[in-house]
């Protein structure tokens, strides 16, 4: 079993800010750094081309409780200060206009979900950087009023992986990282040793930073504004480990952003220069007493977006299963 965090030794806190400031001329050298274009085909799957069968199988041999974990937030119909555009949800048929025999009950959904109140998947199409998609593809002629003619969510399709939880709050005995906390490489690497986890090649990875938590105990702030989430320093690390996924429960960018001009550095990064599908917005409160519960922090990962030709991410619920 792996150490509690209670036992392990613990990463220094990442700090009351966002900084380390970066220069525009470091991000493009970042940038140009970590970038995998030309190295997958399709290209459309971006660094999910890296889960193999064996992954799976590995991931899958992994389970010992069966114990399922879903890490959606709820449909969010109201607003907010993290939710200015809220999700939809009225009745359509109430079962009482019908006959013969069964009556149904429906409704309708709808949402524009890439924001900060729906837990959502990232495509490849979502993001740009210099005008130009993952592997180069130029924006403007992939993304049009149709919709995306590269990188869709429906390319990507699901994901069965290993996922790994850095769960801060948890290795530094916090209830939460504040917001605009940045977390570095060194934090992640001192979290790997704390949790008794090491991140490997096609391994979808989940920061917990506790923003559920505060919100549910404080209230509804803005996240654009402010964030938690990881510095720019913490990619390359990520990138060298070869990484399918990366999520969180906010939207993996601390906020404010530390680069001059770059409102989503880490969004960036990863999807336009690594090709890695982000999750925004996970609930990981419940993941978090389950891993504590069983003592280790990797476990089987469900992921499967909804199959919208010309999408530029979904609405999903991933699931662990420990």
């Amino acid at each position: 079993m792996s150490p509690s965090p209670a036992d392990a030794p613990r990463p220094r806190p990442a700090g009351a800010g966002n900084g380390p400031a970066v220069s525009r001329r470091e991000f493009d050298a970042l940038f140009d750094a970590v970038r995998t274009w030309g190295r997958w085909d399709p290209a459309d799957r971006g660094a999910w081309n890296r889960v193999t069968g064996e992954h799976v199988r590995r991931a899958v041999a992994a389970v010992r409780s069966g114990t399922v974990v879903p890490m959606a937030l709820p449909w969010n119909t109201r607003p907010a200060p993290d939710n200015p555009k809220p999700a939809l949800h009225h009745m359509t048929d109430l079962g009482d206009v019908e006959s013969p025999e069964p009556s149904t009950h429906k409704d309708f959904i709808a949402v524009d979900y890439h924001g900060k109140g729906v837990t959502h998947l990232d495509a490849l199409c979502h993001i740009a950087y210099r005008g130009r998609l993952y592997d180069g593809r130029t924006a403007h002629e992939a993304v049009d009023a149709s919709g995306a003619h590269f990188g869709t969510v429906c390319e990507l399709g699901p994901l069965v992986t290993r996922g790994v939880l850095l769960d801060l709050p948890a290795v530094l005995g916090i209830r939460w990282l504040e917001p605009g906390q940045a977390v570095h490489a060194r934090d992640v690497v001192a979290a790997e040793e704390a949790l008794g986890v090491t991140i490997g090649e096609g391994d979808a990875v989940l920061l917990r930073s506790g923003q559920v938590r505060r919100r549910r105990e404080l209230g509804a702030w803005d996240p654009g504004t402010a964030g938690a989430g990881f510095h720019v320093d913490a990619v390359p690390l990520l990138a060298e480990r070869g990484i399918a996924l990366l999520g969180g429960d906010g939207d993996s960018d601390v906020r404010p952003s530390p680069v001059d001009g770059v409102h989503s550095p880490v969004h960036a990064l990863a999807v336009a220069a690594m090709g890695v599908p982000l999750l925004d917005n996970l609930d990981l409160e419940a993941l978090s007493a389950a891993t504590a519960e069983a003592g280790r922090y990797a476990f089987l990962l469900v992921v499967a977006p909804l199959n919208v030709p010309g999408g530029t991410g979904s609405p999903v619920t991933p699931v662990a299963v420990l």
